[in-house]
């Protein structure tokens, strides 16, 4: 027999979801970008699409595309999955679906929220089947309010959620997170802290359950910190001047001769820092400056001080002087952060193969086991595994 612990002794060859049994339903971002960290880790994530739609509408939405049904965009979201077709509002597509649910661990879907129920893949419609099956659901509103048969998308939660209200230079209109689908890919993380939860209680005791969260409530969810002040204060967080923080000073960007950088003096010992490089220890002395809470109640002022002390150098040699003295960075467009020496030092780029772009570059997964990354691979065609999966299904089925 073998002991406890020797069973929780690492297996470096192995990759940590190795053997666990994925069905998803799921097309766009919050279910693909989920499920897509499953896939990396060594889950059999099986995408199932529908062929009377043309599958996962990703496949299709361009400018970049890599030959019939497949895009950069969707690969973005879907690494390391295989594809198969079932209509599951027709028999022969339901029989298929019910072979596969009885040999799945999970099955995840970012169906609108009234349709898990009406079709029947909620947790109370697949126990018979298959009574330790987690069934993860992402929708936009939830499946139990007024609004659960209404479709939605990440922008509209940033929109009502009070996100753009935040983001932005005060007194422009209100504006996005920058970043794609930030509220997607939260959303899909947030659903996989649940399944993986569910997933161990379900191993200990035979008992899976459904497991939701929805657009809008990951959404109210990022603002934090903002939320409380305002519920308990009735403190209206306000948009800040150059990205700035809310409660601290000098944390916000700078213009150099050349660009700009962030620089975040988030403790007295790191503006003591910035003094010492900027040889200027008089600013230290003046009442204005002298603790974080007269910055903070002066930041306009410092500003106008720090601006005028930055714009006499380069973001390089800013770099140079403050890198590993206090928290500073520089501001980047797309193209110079992609291309940067560090992002190449890091790992966080990767090439997949695929048959359209042999070297097909890609975000690494930004986890690490024994200090090594996920090895990545392209998601298959529409389709293409389906003979191969309902096989594999019908003969473990068969030897259980």
């Amino acid at each position: 027999m073998i002991d406890a612990c020797e069973r929780r002794q690492p297996r470096p060859s192995q990759l940590p979801l190795q053997g666990v049994r994925v069905l998803s339903m799921e097309q766009f971002g919050a279910g693909p970008y989920g499920s897509m960290f499953l896939a990396n880790l060594g889950a059999d994530v099986v995408k199932i699409e529908n062929p009377a739609s043309g599958g996962d509408p990703a496949r299709h939405t361009g400018p970049h595309f890599l030959g019939e049904s497949d895009s950069q965009y969707f690969q973005g979201w879907n690494l390391g999955k295989k594809s198969i077709e079932l209509d599951l509002k027709t028999g022969e597509g339901r029989a298929a679906f019910d072979v596969l649910i009885r040999e799945a661990d999970v099955f995840l879907n970012n169906l609108r929220g009234d349709q898990a129920a009406k079709l029947g893949v909620e947790y109370a419609g697949l126990r018979d089947l298959n009574p330790a099956l987690v069934c993860v659901h992402i929708s936009a509103y939830g499946r139990d309010t007024s609004r659960t048969a209404w479709p939605g998308y990440d922008y509209l939660m940033q929109a009502e959620s009070g996100l753009m209200g935040l983001t932005g230079e005060p007194g422009t209109p209100p504006a996005r997170i920058g970043a794609p689908s930030i509220i997607d890919h939260m959303a899909g993380i947030t659903a996989m802290v649940g399944l993986l939860s569910a997933l161990l209680r379900a191993r200990e005791t035979g008992e899976g359950c459904d497991v939701d969260t929805c657009l809008f409530d990951v959404a109210v969810h990022q603002l934090g910190y903002a939320a409380t002040w305002y519920l308990n204060e009735g403190d209206v967080t306000q948009r800040q001047p150059r990205s700035g923080h809310y409660s601290v000073a000098p944390v916000q960007t700078f213009q150099t001769t050349d660009g700009w950088v962030f620089v975040m003096c988030m403790t007295q010992k790191f503006w003591e820092e910035l003094l010492a490089v900027l040889v200027r220890p008089d600013l230290g002395e003046m009442p204005e400056f002298r603790t974080m809470a007269a910055r903070h109640a002066n930041r306009e002022y410092l500003t106008q001080v720090l601006d005028a002390e930055f714009g006499r150098h380069p973001t390089g040699y800013w770099l140079e002087q403050l890198e590993g003295r206090l928290p500073i960075a520089p501001v980047l467009g797309l193209a110079e952060a992609l291309e940067s020496d560090f992002i190449r030092e890091s790992g966080m780029l990767s090439d997949v193969s695929h048959p359209a772009k042999p070297q097909l570059r890609v975000l690494a997964n930004p986890l690490k086991f024994d200090g090594r990354r996920p090895a990545l691979k392209a998601c298959s065609a529409r389709g293409e595994d389906g003979e191969t999966v309902m096989t594999e299904r019908k003969r473990g089925r068969n030897e259980a």
